[in-house]
């Protein structure tokens, strides 16, 4: 490990959540390490990172979106003359600050960053959130020096298991709840207009919402109330009309006032330090966070897609840390038979909240920097050193 700090990265990563928060921790924890290091940041302008990065005082450089197709088609006559801009862009930002590392953390930007990087001799960290890599990341990672990763068993040549970084409100939360956990409920609690007495069931799926979620958890409403919880139900923009509707429909025989509805919530680590049970998508987020907070949940991976949020879930779900339940098994009945159990079980719900703690990491920001750290003192270390391969890509 080199002594010094890292004074000059690039780092890329951007259209979601789960690409962007992963960088900004990292970011903020190799500035906090060497508070005078330059650093840019390769994102896209529609982006989340678009107002994320200037928000936290990083430099933003657009670079175009440079989709990789996953089969043949007319996007491959385009694909050479789009990558080579985007490859110029990435370049010129390194030359930029003479970037000792180029930090991906997979997407779009990350491929041209990555193409960038081995041209120009700069060593390369990839982060990979996900248990199922995706392309950008698994092109990378075939000449990174380091690779991050956030479940252990990822494919990836040469990678060793550091946690997913969390966002700083998430770190802040987590450092709260060790310190004084019942103060911090109550203050969330009030802050949200919830009891801090109550059982509490966080539904979320997503920023965009999940319309299965919200069907099934607002069809077993009565239930939910009946066993003397409160609830919390963020729909995603636009999706609240029903879940209301099916709400309103008790008034009058329920105590309705404990059953919140809200579209979106930008203070989630409020709704995060009042929940006693989440039921949620098992977007890599999701999961690592949930973990690392110790809340257990109940987890319906998105039934589209590679399968990624089945296998995000999995270890924490054979650790006992929560549920598992398949998009198409979450029917009110469900929700209505298990979930009020599960709240009146106060001994099976502590040590769920238990084993998710234990398979939560809470400091993957400070590992992910040590591996730029290492890079920058080592840049031709191997990624696949024997004793530190997580998952192999032959």
């Amino acid at each position: 490990m080199s002594d010094s700090h890292v004074r000059s990265v690039v780092l890329a990563g951007g259209g979601t959540a789960g690409h962007v928060n992963p960088l900004l921790a990292v970011a903020d924890e190799l500035r906090a390490r060497e508070p005078s290091a330059q650093v840019l940041v390769l994102g896209t302008t529609s982006g989340l990172e678009a107002d994320l990065v200037p928000a936290r005082g990083y430099t933003l450089r657009p670079v175009p979106r440079v989709p990789l197709p996953r089969r043949p088609s007319v996007d491959l006559l385009t694909l050479p003359g789009k990558l080579a801009s985007a490859v110029r862009v990435a370049e010129a930002a390194i030359e930029e600050i003479d970037a000792q590392a180029v930090v991906g953390f997979g997407g779009y930007v990350s491929t041209p960053a990555y193409l960038a990087a081995r041209r120009r001799g700069v060593p390369v960290v990839i982060h990979e959130q996900n248990a199922r890599p995706g392309l950008a990341n698994r092109l990378g990672a075939r000449w990174a020096a380091r690779v991050g990763l956030t479940f252990a068993g990822t494919p990836l040549r040469g990678g060793v298991v550091t946690g997913l970084p969390l966002r700083r409100e998430i770190a802040e939360l987590v450092s709260r709840r060790e310190d004084d956990g019942a103060a911090t409920r109550v203050r969330a609690a009030d802050a949200l207009g919830l009891d801090p007495t109550r059982p509490t069931v966080l539904v979320t799926g997503g920023s965009s919402g999940a319309l299965s979620v919200n069907t099934a958890v607002a069809g077993a409403a009565a239930a939910l109330l009946e066993s003397g919880a409160q609830v919390l139900h963020l729909t995603g923009r636009g999706k609240d009309g029903p879940v209301r509707e099916a709400v309103a429909r008790l008034s009058g025989t329920h105590e309705t006032g404990r059953y919140q509805v809200r579209e979106y919530l930008s203070e989630m680590d409020q709704a995060l330090a009042v929940a006693d049970l989440v039921v949620a998508r098992s977007g890599a987020g999701t999961v690592c966070e949930l973990a690392a907070l110790g809340v257990p949940a109940v987890y319906v991976p998105l039934p589209v897609g590679n399968g990624e949020q089945r296998l995000n879930a999995a270890p924490l779900v054979r650790a006992g840390g929560g549920m598992l339940v398949d998009d198409a098994d979450l029917t009110s009945a469900w929700v209505a038979q298990h979930v009020p159990a599960l709240l009146r079980d106060e001994q099976r719900l502590a040590s769920m909240a238990a084993a998710a703690r234990a398979t939560g990491v809470r400091d993957a920001a400070a590992r992910v920097a040590d591996l730029v750290e290492a890079a920058v003192a080592d840049p031709q270390g191997s990624a696949a050193a024997p004793e530190a391969a997580a998952g192999e890509d032959r």
